[in-house]
Parts: C-alpha cells; structure tokens; sequence
C-alpha cells in the first residue's frame, strides 16, 4: 500500500483517566508495580487447609478439622475462606464447600486436595516488574480491568487523529435541503466519518464544495491546517467535472502521487500527499468510496492512532453458493451475505451494476477478494471472507 512508505508522525500523547479511556490507544507500557494477586488467595468458597491431612478422605470417611479464625494454621484446623480471601500461613490448599459439611466447632473434608489445589498463588497472573500491557494496544475491557487491578486510576494514551472529510460535486445536496432536478442528498460524508468514528478517529466535516479547483482548493487548504489528513469523495475519474487532483496539485508538492487502481470498485481512487500529510481521493459512488476506505483508510488510520499492529477484519471460510463473474486484470471485492446452513457457511454474492448501489452494502455481511489472475469465483468455491456485520442463520 502507496501510504505505507509515507513518514506518519508520532501522534501526541494525553494523561488520561482511566475510567474514560476505552477504545483509547496506549502510548507507553503499563508496568506492574505490584504481583497481581498481592497474596496467596482462595479461588473457591470452602475451607483453607494443609493438604497432606486431607489424605483418604470420602464421604464415607471423612477428615475432619477443628474450625479456627487463627492467621496461622497447623494440620489439625481449617478456616472457612471466600473466594478471594487471602490464605492462612501454613495452609496450602482449600477443599470446596460443597464437598464439606460443618458440624459444630468441626468440619468434615469429603474429598482430598493436593498442594495448591484451588488457590491463586501470589504473582502468577502478573508479576512484579513485568509488562502488564503494551504501548500500542487499543484499550478494551479487560485490559482496562486488568490495569485498574493493579491499581493505576490514569494511563497516557495517544491524541486522537483528525481526518478532514470533503464531498465534491454540483449534483450535491446536504440533508435537510430540498432537492432539485438532477441533485441527490450527500451520503458519503456521513458514511466516511462514521467510518472514522468507528476505528476511533475524529471526523472534521468540510462541507460540500462545487466542482471548481478554486472552491476544492480552498477547502483543502482548511483541511490541511486542522486535521492530521483528508479524506475526499467524487471528482476523481477522467470526466471535464473531476477536478479534485487539480485541485490536490494546486495546493502544494509533491501532490497527486497515484491517480487509478487496478481494483474493482474504487478503480479512479488517487493517492496523494500534500505538506507531509495525506490525502485520500475517493470515488463518489458510495460503494467505491466504502471500499476504497476499507483498503486504504484502514489501515492508513491504524497507523495514525499509534497501533502496535493493524487490526483486520475477522475472516472466516465459506463456499460459493452460486458464481460471479469478476474483471480479469483488476483486484475484485465482491461484496456476499454469508450465511450458516446445515452445519457449513455460504457466501451469496450481492448482484449489483456498478457501484451507486448503496443498498447492496446493507445486504452483505463481507466481502470476498478476487484475484487479478481469475475472471470469476466459480459455485461450490471455497473463499475466504472479511467480515464487517455478523453471520445469519438461514431459515
């Protein structure tokens, strides 16, 4: 990919609560100050012990302990311990509640435990010193709860990237406009920036601009002082009215670096960078400009975020429940509906002339790659898919 040659800066880092950095990239290592657990802690309900005297015992013969509250233990005695509770010394291992009965001051052992049975030592899920969780790691759940656990309330995370977004072309009309012969309502900057939200991105919304180098121009020029990099749609192909690469070019070097793709949709994509920062022209047509995002935004804005690796899309194996034809010569996303069925997963291919129809993306769930060397994916096939939504069950 044209952008991976391109020098992304480090983005700036934040101190940043803990409690409101979900979803955040980390910027440095979270190192354990402390062994998690801190002490030797019962992973069960039941009664702390040494081991050795739970030897031979059944329900039929059980062992039996004297109940203590001491915070040392000797062979004779057993303390009732909640999970979590921390053992007392001597003890080695906790036989389960449910294979005990308590019988006055006494309680009987139904079953045996071996050394460390049922306990969490002191330092096995972390230890001290250790690295509990990478710079670069997209912040989730549990590696929130795994931080808070050590005690840590703040982290420094990466700033969030800026991306311009600009829609060009006079047949555009923003959303709560009427509309007028020959214009249609502008989708494209809403799907791109909820593209961007989606992967943790801040959108910054340009507007519309005219089909005019001038206006484009200008717009551009906006975009390159308060965002991190520009996204575009329209005005890229080779007719009198796509004027964007002009446009690119006129704001400064090196400009338009790649204009065309070998890849169907999204073919009259171009890539340029502009004052060290880059700048994705996309098609108009809603799926070109979807797609073209998914193979160039994605993992352009991976890096821009600070990750340590890009994270794809889950994949999964299924066949062809029927043939598409596909351009020999170009890269093919097929967008296809997968589906399970009698234990096996289906790939339906979405029919659809062109690429405006945007409706053929809310009926897939993923998309299949042909080939440039194949002029089709034949029934029965068997293909790997991106996902993008989850799996149905046919009826």
């Amino acid at each position: 990919m044209l952008f991976t040659s391109l020098q992304i800066n480090r983005p700036k880092t934040q101190d940043n609560p803990l409690s409101l950095s979900l979803n955040r990239v980390l910027a440095e290592d979270v190192v354990a100050e402390v062994d998690l657990p801190r002490f030797n802690r019962s992973a069960v309900d039941g009664y702390a012990v040494k081991a050795e005297a739970t030897v031979g015992a059944t329900q039929f013969e059980p062992k039996k302990f004297k109940l203590t509250d001491r915070s040392v233990l000797d062979a004779k005695h057993a303390k009732r311990v909640w999970t979590g509770n921390a053992l007392p010394r001597g003890a080695d291992a906790v036989v389960m509640l449910e294979d005990t009965k308590e019988v006055e001051a006494e309680v009987e052992a139904w079953a045996p435990v071996t050394p460390g049975e049922n306990i969490s030592k002191r330092g096995e899920d972390i230890r001290k010193g250790s690295t509990a969780v990478e710079a670069g790691t997209r912040l989730r759940p549990q590696q929130l709860g795994l931080i808070a656990a050590l005690g840590f309330d703040r982290v420094c995370i990466f700033e969030l990237p800026k991306i311009a977004i600009l829609a060009t072309g006079n047949e555009l009309v923003a959303l709560g406009n009427r509309l007028q012969k020959n214009q249609v309502f502008d989708a494209n900057r809403l799907v791109l920036a909820s593209l961007c939200r989606e992967l943790g991105v801040e959108p910054i919304d340009l507007g519309i601009a005219e089909d005019s180098v001038a206006e484009i121009a200008t717009k551009l020029r906006i975009g390159l002082q308060r965002a991190d990099a520009i996204i575009t749609s329209g005005g890229t192909s080779v007719g009198a009215s796509d004027v964007v690469p002009d446009a690119v070019n006129n704001v400064g070097k090196p400009g338009v670096i790649v204009h065309g793709v070998a890849m169907r949709p999204a073919m009259p994509t171009a890539l340029a960078v502009v004052k060290e920062k880059p700048i994705l022209i996309l098609p108009g047509n809603p799926v070109a400009a979807m797609i073209g995002f998914e193979v160039f935004a994605r993992p352009l804005i991976f890096r821009m975020l600070g990750l340590r690796q890009a994270e794809p899309r889950f994949e999964v194996q299924a066949r062809m429940n029927r043939g598409i034809a596909t351009s020999l010569g170009r890269r093919n996303f097929v967008r296809v509906n997968v589906f399970r069925k009698d234990r096996g997963l289906f790939a339906e291919p979405i029919s659809a002339r062109g690429s405006s129809m945007i409706s053929t993306m809310t009926r897939a769930n993923g998309y299949v790659v042909g080939p440039e060397s194949i002029e089709g994916l034949e029934e029965g096939e068997s293909v790997t898919v991106q996902l993008f939504d989850f799996v149905k069950v046919a009826d």
